[in-house]
């Protein structure tokens, strides 16, 4: 089953309007909050470390959605790219991001960035159960279709198998017809020579005595 199967770009919409911007002081320039999934094409730098193929794939729909969440003014999200850009192991990193955020949003604290932390894992939360529900209807589906696929063909298989069978069955009564026919008529095939054998001897002796009459005939008178 592809992805493409799935309505990808409805899945990040935010359908209870819970990622409304905050109240701020200052706001930075950032993309304008859209209720539709980018239109862009994806590409997933995602360590791909096993046999899966559409990990990458669907891992980069998950990152865009994340994306397209975002809303103005610096959050979590900005934290999230900084400290990623510099190092998510780096303690300084989260230092330099949250004074940097500080002077966008001079509202920043600690709790904010977690509360909308947890928004975030919230939201993909609900991506997922989406895509879990539908993905897992539609191998449902193709399950039952293959059940009745097979159902159907091993029906038509135990039809053909017992009109084989039955088929052999007079294969095999026609088979002893024909191996009977010169048994049941050898009686009768042994009278007819014998008669067509006498035919011929009595034509022979009856024409003998003909032909001696005949010859005395002809040598006495």
């Amino acid at each position: 089953m592809g992805i493409e199967s799935f309505d990808w770009k409805s899945l990040f919409i935010n359908e209870e309007g819970s990622n409304q911007p905050k109240n701020e002081e200052t706001k930075a320039p950032s993309l304008p909050q859209t209720n539709k999934f980018p239109d862009i094409e994806l590409n997933s730098n995602v360590s791909n470390n096993s046999s899966n193929p559409f990990l990458g794939e669907v891992f980069d729909v998950y990152q865009k959605g994340f994306e397209s969440l975002n809303q103005d003014g610096f959050d979590f999200f900005e934290m999230y790219k900084s400290v990623n850009a510099v190092g998510v192991t780096n303690p300084q990193s989260y230092q330099m991001a949250f004074t940097m955020g500080k002077t966008i949003n001079s509202a920043l604290t600690k709790e904010s960035l977690l509360d909308k932390g947890k928004f975030y894992l919230t939201e993909i939360e609900k991506v997922y159960d989406k895509f879990n529900n539908t993905g897992n209807a539609k191998k449902s589906d193709l399950n039952l279709k293959i059940t009745q696929e097979k159902k159907n063909l091993s029906n038509s298989i135990s039809d053909l198998e017992s009109q084989i069978a039955k088929l052999q069955k007079e294969l095999e009564s026609k088979r002893n017809e024909l191996n009977k026919i010169d048994v049941n008529n050898a009686a009768q095939f042994s009278q007819f020579q014998l008669k067509i054998e006498a035919n011929n001897l009595a034509k022979q002796k009856i024409q003998e005595s003909i032909n001696i009459v005949i010859t005395g005939i002809n040598q006495y008178l």
